[in-house]
C-alpha cells in the first residue's frame, strides 16, 4: 500500500526506487528496536546499575555504542517523524504529538514526506512496523500508506484512550492487556523475520514500553512495587532484543543485518537518566541524549564507544548508505552518513539542535551547549493533590496499578538559573550546572550565528 512516490518526488532519481546494485541475496537488512521513553541510565551498558540487561550489553560489545546521541524533541512523534524522514521537525512538519484523548486528530506526517520505509520498499525490502506509530491515527496516516507493508501496534502512546492494537488497518483488539503488549510485539516481530529470511527486509520495532503505563508479563514482574515493575519492563524488553538476536542467528542472517537500538527521549518518572539533568519534556541533556548502539560487523567495529554528538537525523542517510540506495538530492535531508564516524575515521558532525513545540531550544557544537531560550526548571509538585488522568482503571486502560508519580523524579532536578542564554562545557560538566556564557562570549555570538544560519535553512 505504497504511495505515489513519483507524484510526491517529481521525478525522484531512478536507482532510489530500482533494484539496488548490490545481489538480493547480499542486500542487508535493517531492524531498527525504538523503545519509548528508556532512560539514559536505564540500560547496564550505560553504566546502569538497577538491572542488568546482557542481550542489549550484547549489542554494544558486538556494536558500536554511542555515548553522546541526541533526538530532535525530549517527547514523542516530532522525534519519530525526525528517525523516519532523516528531516528536524521544522521541515517535516510534526511539531506536536497526536492524541485522540486530547481532540487533537487532524494531525500527522505530511504526505509529501518520504519515510525510511517507503525508500526501502523502493529498493525492493519488505517493511513492518510494529508498536508505536504516533505519525497520526486517522486512516490516510496509516503505518500501511507511508511504507510499510504490515502493521501491528497501537497507533499512539499507550496512555492515550482509546488503547486498542491495529492490524494493517483494522481493530483487533479493544481494550489491550498491556502486560502481554511487549511479548505480543516480540512475537509479531520473530514471524516477520521467519518469513521474510529470503528477502531483504526493515523492520521497525518501535516498542510501547517503558512509557507509561508500566506493564509486564507474568515471566518478568508478579507483584511488587513501582521501582520492580520499571525494572521488570527493563528485564523484558532486553529479553525481546534477546529473542530477535537470536532468531536472525538461527537464520544465519545475523551478520548481514544493521540492528540499531535507540529510545525516543528520555525517561518519564520512575526511569533513570543516568545522572543527567532533567527528563523527558525538557530540553536538559536528561530529556534529549539517548542510548543508541548500532551492530554491523560487515563494516564496523566490535565493541567501539563513539563519543563524537550525533542524532536522529543521521540514521536515514547511513543506512542509506549501507543499503547503497540513493536519495533525492532535491529532498533536504538534516543529517549526514557518519559510518566514518562510527568507524573511528572521523570527529567531525555539524550542530546538533533540540526543539521543544515549534521553537528551537538548544543547540550543541562539540562539547559546547548553549540554550537558546530560557530552560525549564523543576516545580515542586503537590503530591497529595496529584493524580494521573491516564493511569490505568481496570477498564479502557489495563495494566499494574504500581506505577511511578512525581515522587520518582528520573535525573537531577534543574534548578532555576540566572540568565537567559546558558553556555554549558558538557566535557567537564555533563550535569549543566556552571554557566559560561559570561566567559566565552565568542563561542556564545558563533554558535547563536550558527542557530540562525540553520534556522533559515529550515524555512528554504
Amino acid at each position: 500500500m505504497q504511495k505515489n512516490l513519483t507524484s510526491t518526488f517529481a521525478l525522484l532519481s531512478l536507482p532510489m526506487l530500482a533494484p539496488a546494485v548490490i545481489p538480493a541475496d547480499k542486500k542487508p537488512n535493517v531492524v531498527i528496536i525504538l523503545t519509548d521513553d528508556m532512560g539514559y541510565g536505564d540500560i547496564s551498558c550505560y553504566n546502569q546499575k538497577q538491572v542488568k540487561t546482557p542481550n542489549i550489553d550484547r549489542l554494544a560489545a558486538e556494536g558500536v555504542r554511542f555515548t553522546d546521541f541526541y533526538v530532535p524533541t525530549p517527547y514523542c512523534a516530532p522525534s519519530r517523524a525526525t528517525l523516519l524522514t532523516g528531516r528536524f521537525p521544522l521541515r517535516h512538519g510534526l511539531v506536536q504529538n497526536p492524541a485522540p484523548d486530547a481532540g487533537i486528530n487532524d494531525i500527522g506526517l505530511k504526505a509529501s514526506e518520504i519515510t525510511m520505509g517507503e525508500i526501502l520498499q523502493g529498493a525492493g525490502y519488505h517493511t513492518k512496523c510494529i508498536g508505536k506509530w504516533h505519525l497520526g491515527h486517522k486512516p490516510e496516516y496509516f503505518p500501511v500508506k507511508n511504507g510499510f507493508d504490515e502493521y501491528y501496534g497501537i497507533l499512539y502512546s499507550n496512555d492515550m484512550r482509546p488503547v486498542q492494537l491495529i492490524e494493517n488497518m483494522d481493530t483487533v483488539e479493544y481494550p489491550v492487556d498491556q502486560r502481554l503488549l511487549t511479548k505480543k510485539y516480540t512475537a509479531k516481530a520473530l514471524d516477520f523475520i521467519d518469513r521474510n529470511r529470503q528477502s531483504p527486509f526493515f523492520l521497525y520495532l518501535a516498542h510501547a514500553m517503558p512509557h507509561k503505563p508500566l506493564a509486564a508479563s507474568a515471566h518478568f514482574y508478579s507483584k511488587g512495587d513501582h521501582q520492580e515493575l520499571y525494572n521488570s519492563v527493563i528485564r523484558e524488553l532486553d529479553w525481546s532484543v534477546g529473542k530477535v538476536i537470536a532468531k536472525l542467528k538461527e537464520l544465519g542472517i545475523l551478520e548481514n543485518t544493521i540492528i540499531i537500538f535507540m529510545s525516543d527521549n528520555g525517561p518519564w518518572y520512575g526511569g533513570s537518566t543516568g545522572g543527567l539533568k532533567g527528563m523527558k519534556a525538557n530540553n536538559w541533556e536528561g530529556g534529549t541524549r539517548v542510548p543508541f548502539i548500532i551492530r554491523f560487523p560487515t563494516q564496523f567495529p566490535k565493541g567501539e564507544t563513539v563519543s563524537t554528538p550525533c542524532w536522529t537525523p543521521d540514521i536515514l542517510p547511513t543506512i542509506m548508505k549501507l543499503t547503497s540506495i540513493q536519495t533525492d538530492p532535491a529532498v533536504k535531508l538534516d543529517g549526514q552518513d557518519i559510518s566514518a564516524i562510527i568507524r573511528g575515521k572521523s570527529t567531525n558532525h555539524p550542530p546538533i539542535f533540540t526543539m521543544k513545540d515549534s521553537v528551537i531550544r538548544t543547540i550543541r557544537d562539540g562539547k559546547w551547549k548553549l540554550f537558546l531560550t530560557k530552560p525549564d526548571f523543576y516545580r515542586e509538585p503537590d503530591l497529595k493533590n496529584w493524580s494521573d488522568k491516564r493511569a490505568p482503571d481496570g477498564t479502557t486502560i489495563l495494566a499494574p496499578a504500581e506505577q511511578a508519580t512525581p515522587a520518582d523524579y528520573p535525573g537531577i532536578k534543574p534548578e532555576k538559573m540566572v540568565g537567559e542564554l546558558l553556555l554549558f562545557d558538557l566535557e567537564k560538566d555533563p550535569t549543566e550546572s556552571t554557566d559560561l556564557s559570561g566567559n566565552y562570549p565568542q563561542i556564545k555570538q558563533d554558535m547563536i550565528r550558527k542557530y540562525n544560519e540553520f534556522l533559515k535553512s529550515t524555512h528554504q
